[in-house]
């Protein structure tokens, strides 16, 4: 806790007991609304806490919130429910001794939501098993069916609980929930039949209405709008926007089950809610004689039916009072306002008596139930909670807030006694002598209310009981007579002039702890005497309904004794609540309202101030804080504040008492301002501890500083030495790894030498296991110097040495190399250059070796055509006709006589070689009739075309000259077909010139090309020589 004193100027103390002004109420409220601002809703006051209801979902309630304050310090954490309800929980189990916790607040502060949160807690952090696991659910599921029965929305809260609660939970000696048991106070009744507007009626009916299904609503003969009905209409407040009532439904249905009802008894329950909503439509009109007669006989019958009573039974005692005197039984006929009185009466006895039997059969539910000898491990212990109705003053004050303020007025005068008893023991066990507190002792209120033959309670009882005719106004005449003296009761009548003007003839007020509450009369008599006419009783006693049987006993007929008041039932119920308390180790919770329009961060600080007072929170905080404000073990108080005191700091050797002194003179604690107690230390002012919590907070700056310094020194060391240790291990590992690898290598190496050596001695030998690595190793190495070294081209033609062992796969490699690479070539060669290189093979086979000019012809490539298509007439083309030309080039012809020379062209179509002079065909020489060609060795250019001579149309042979001999040549071979009959002759050529007579040309060697006719009549060519052959 001491945590947040640092932040207490923006969120307040966590305990109003540090409150450095205690007594002002506006430092009180203003720590609740610093609190409050900040989502902050739980505050202490010592022990008790203070709960401010936020009207918003705020994310503490989860099962980590849960897990944080289960097993801790009460002071260690924040405040919290949790805090309280785990705080009883180890004081019920560590002390063996049973505890209680009460929540009290007014309408609409979260007291019932508070009760839900404690029970689930306990629910999920105690020990658990099947048989507890099913007590869990009971105690949680009651809650929503309790709700649904017992509470109503209100002008306050939409969720209202319309009685008091006392919930005991029961645990065995390993912590677990083992039982559990219900008590009830004082339901509001009157609700039934009556409520104000702006309010409805208890959950159950609107539940009913709205989530029960078709088939069970015909079968009560419901309808589903409440509107039908007089007991639900009277608020005008029958739909709420925050309330699902056909969600509610389901749950309450699965609640039943769980809390072990069968549908029989669901079917009894629901039969009995419906009959109360018909009751409420029972009309009545007068007769002759003004006497009441029932007039809705469909009502009657739906009552007959559900109530299991006879119709005519039924009719006769809602209109009739059966009186009995002197032993004689009188039937008297009621008038309509009696008749009303009835029916109200009979519904309010029905549905307060069905709630109880309600509350029994839960309490059968969650009855313990041994299953086995558990010897010294029987005893159990019990956990009470109490969820009870706070101080209420509203414009109207009436019975009920009357019984509900003496309720109050009783658990103040508890609350104070136990306050101050825990106090005072605190001290004695401490060893610190005990100084009396001045407080207001609400004692004198208490016996004014409930004081024997003098109190109010009394007198109230006693004007209902006398003979004669007794009302609201002879009673508060018999107040006035009878208490007129008592300082904190006053009427109209005992009023000084300026007090009458704010109260009423009808109205009483007592001045209570919280403040001035003025009640009317108006109803005190008949709420208190709470009476059922005879003869409706005998109708209920003889019901079939198994639950109304049992709410209704036949001995209450026979009973000759009168029942006890209201208001009498409530104080004998109350005086019991009180013994079971005093038994109990208490713990509060004083649960506030901010607002009353239930807005989230709204602070109505008029509201809240009229709570604190109601609640008696600032007289707790004066009892809390009549001695010291702050008290703490000496073991926690040394370990949070020793680094303040050179001596205590880091570690103290002593008893913690002797530290905490030690610690205490070097602070300059002045001696009133503290007690040392046994095992406490008492501290009596806040701003002493405030002055110390300071200075821990600037001492915790070098603290941390040097905190800081030591870590980092530390962490750095501790990694250093972690680094240094990764690295000798990694150089060590490395080191061994290195080691044997260069080892593994040297072992390799040698047997690979030695291995080698062996193979080589062997190479000669057949194939065995000494030589087989030196062969292997042999074929691998020549394998891959032929893989590196392999033809580039076809035209590559080196090929790596093979090892004797391998001549034949060396040569059959080398093949399939060559042919890979052909087919690879070829693959990527174009048809113009296949249609080139086929001329070039032919050139090749025709010339290679035989011809002097043919190497120099070999690098340039052949064309189709050494003339332009200007250069050949377009009338010789005509002449062609359809023939496609294969081939044209410039050649020179020599005639036959005398060999003069002639400039001709020669075109080579697909048919036959035509020579052309300029645009007339001056020989055309079919492939047919060529016979063969002639050319000399040398390297000239002249050739011979024989051409067979059939007729004298034909010429004789033709001698021509071409620069492109060798690719003329073989065009015309390849066109002619003729690739075999060319002749290359050395020497002389002879050749036909016409008519029988033949030429000849003579071919000799010399310096430069010569051709001219010799003196014997032949052709002479004189031809350098490019090649020796």
């Amino acid at each position: 806790m001491e945590n947040a004193l640092t932040a207490r100027d923006r969120v307040g103390v966590q305990d109003f007991v540090l409150l450095e002004n205690f007594t002002s109420e506006a430092a009180f409220i203003e720590n609740l609304r610093k609190r409050f601002k900040e989502n902050l809703i739980y505050t202490y006051i010592g022990s008790v806490l203070v709960s401010v209801n936020p009207y918003k979902d705020l994310e503490i309630y989860s099962k980590q919130h849960m897990d944080r304050y289960r097993g801790v310090s009460f002071y260690e954490v924040s405040p919290h429910l949790y805090a309280i309800a785990d705080n009883a929980y180890r004081s019920l189990r560590t002390e063996r001794k049973d505890q209680c916790i009460l929540i009290s607040g007014e309408s609409g502060a979260g007291k019932t939501e508070a009760t839900k949160k404690i029970l689930q807690y306990y629910a999920m952090t105690c020990p658990a098993s099947d048989q507890v696991e099913t007590v869990k659910d009971r105690l949680l599921q009651s809650n929503p069916v309790l709700e649904a029965f017992g509470n109503a929305k209100t002008l306050r809260n939409d969720n209202s609980s319309r009685f008091g609660k006392y919930m005991d939970v029961q645990f065995d000696y390993k912590g677990a929930p083992i039982g559990g048991h219900i008590l009830n106070y004082l339901l509001e009744k009157s609700r039934v039949v009556h409520q104000n507007h702006g309010e409805r009626n208890f959950h159950i009916f609107y539940q009913l209405l709205e989530g029960g299904e078709e088939d069970l609503l015909r079968r009560l003969g419901l309808e589903k709008n409440p509107h039908q009905y007089h007991y639900l209409v009277k608020g005008q407040c029958a739909k709420v926007s925050s309330i699902n009532d056909k969600s509610d439904w389901k749950v309450v249905r699965k609640a039943l089950s769980v809390i072990n009802f069968n549908d029989n008894e669901v079917e009894n329950l629901l039969s009995i809610v419906a009959s109360v909503l018909h009751l409420g439509n029972v009309q009545f009109s007068a007769d002759e004689q003004s006497n009441a007669q029932v007039v809705t006989e469909n009502q009657i019958k739906y009552l007959a039916r559900l109530l299991g009573v006879e119709g005519s039974l039924l009719r006769e005692a809602l209109t009739h009072k059966k009186i009995i005197a002197k032993g004689e039984e009188l039937i008297s006929p009621l008038n309509l306002e009696q008749a009303a009185y009835a029916r109200d009466a009979l519904a309010k006895a029905v549905y307060g008596r069905t709630f109880s039997w309600l509350v029994n059969k839960i309490n059968k539910s969650l009855t313990y139930k041994e299953t086995e000898n558990l010897g010294w491990r029987r005893s159990s212990t019990v956990l009470g909670l109490l969820d009870i109705y706070g101080f209420e003053v509203f414009q109207h004050n009436s019975f009920e807030q009357f019984c509900i303020n003496y309720c109050n007025e009783k658990l103040q005068q508890l609350f104070i006694e136990l306050t101050l008893k825990s106090e005072q023991e605190e001290y004695e066990a401490e060893g610190i002598a005990w100084e009396p507190v001045q407080y207001f002792n609400n004692k004198i209120i208490c016996d004014l209310v409930e004081e024997k033959f003098k109190g109010i309670i009394s007198i109230l009882d006693e004007e209902c009981l006398r003979p004669g005719e007794a009302t609201d106004m002879t009673f508060l005449e018999k107040l006035e007579e009878t208490i007129k003296n008592h300082p904190h009761f006053l009427t109209h009548k005992l009023a000084d002039a300026k007090t009458r003007k704010s109260l009423g003839r009808e109205e009483f007020r007592l001045l209570h702890y919280a403040g001035d509450v003025t009640y009317s009369v108006a109803g005190f008599l008949d709420k208190n005497n709470d009476l059922l006419f005879r003869n409706l009783k005998e109708a209920m006693c003889n019901s079939e309904n198994p639950i109304i049987n049992q709410c209704f006993e036949r001995t209450e007929l026979t009973d000759k004794k009168r029942p006890e008041t209201a208001v009498t039932q409530f104080k004998n119920s109350l005086s019991k609540l009180m013994e079971i308390l005093m038994s109990k180790e208490p713990s509060y919770i004083r649960c506030i309202k901010p607002n009353d329009a239930k807005q989230a961060g709204r602070f109505d600080e008029v509201l809240i101030r009229h709570q604190v007072k109601y609640l008696g929170l600032m007289e707790n905080l004066r009892v809390r804080r009549a001695g010291f404000a702050y008290r703490r073990k000496y073991e926690v108080f040394l370990q949070r504040y020793k680094s303040l005191c050179p001596d205590t700091w880091p570690t103290w050797d002593g008893r913690p008492h002797d530290g905490v002194a030690v610690l205490l003179k070097h602070l300059g604690y002045k001696q009133e301002e503290f007690k040392m107690g046994r095992t406490k230390i008492f501290i009596r002012f806040p701003k002493t501890l405030f002055a110390t919590e300071d200075a821990l907070e600037i001492r915790k700056q070098s603290l941390a500083t040097k905190i800081q310094a030591s870590w980092r020194g530390f962490h750095q060391r501790k990694k250093f030495q972690q680094m240094k240790s990764a690295a000798i291990t990694i150089q060590s590992w490395w080191r061994g790894t290195l080691g044997r690898c260069k080892a593994a290598k040297k072992k390799w190496a040698v047997m690979t030498i030695r291995r080698f050596i062996k193979g080589f001695i062997y190479r000669n030998y057949p194939r065995c296991p000494e030589n087989e690595y030196f062969l292997d190793y042999i074929r691998y190495a020549f394998l891959m110097n032929l893989k590196r070294n392999l033809p580039k081209n076809v035209l590559d033609k080196s090929w790596p040495v093979p090892p004797p062992s391998l001549q034949e796969a060396s040569q059959l490699l080398r093949a399939l190399c060559m042919q890979n690479m052909v087919w690879s070539y070829c693959k990527r060669i174009s048809p113009e250059w296949k249609q080139q290189l086929e001329q070039k093979v032919v050139a090749s086979e025709i010339f290679k070796d035989k011809k002097d000019n043919y190497p120099q012809s070999v690098p340039r490539l052949f064309l189709n055509t050494r003339l332009g298509n200007e250069e050949i007439s377009a009338k010789v083309l005509q002449v062609l006709g359809n023939e496609s030309l294969k081939y044209a080039v410039p050649v020179i012809k020599y005639d036959r006589k005398g060999y003069k020379a002639r400039a001709r062209q020669l075109l080579l179509t697909q048919n036959a070689a035509v020579l052309v002079e300029e645009s007339k065909i001056k020989q055309r020489i079919d492939y047919a009739n060529l016979t063969g060609i002639s050319l000399s060795s040398l390297s000239d250019n002249l050739f011979v075309l024989h051409v067979l001579r059939e007729d004298n149309k034909q010429k004789g042979d033709v001698v021509l000259q071409s620069d492109f001999v060798i690719e003329t040549l073989t065009k015309i071979a390849i066109c002619a077909n003729k690739v075999n009959n060319v002749n290359i002759n050395q020497g002389s050529i002879k050749f036909t010139v016409g008519q029988g007579k033949e030429g000849i040309i003579d071919f000799t060697s010399g310096s430069e090309l010569l051709i001219a006719k010799a003196k014997n009549g032949h052709l002479a060519v004189v031809a350098p020589r490019l090649n020796s052959r």
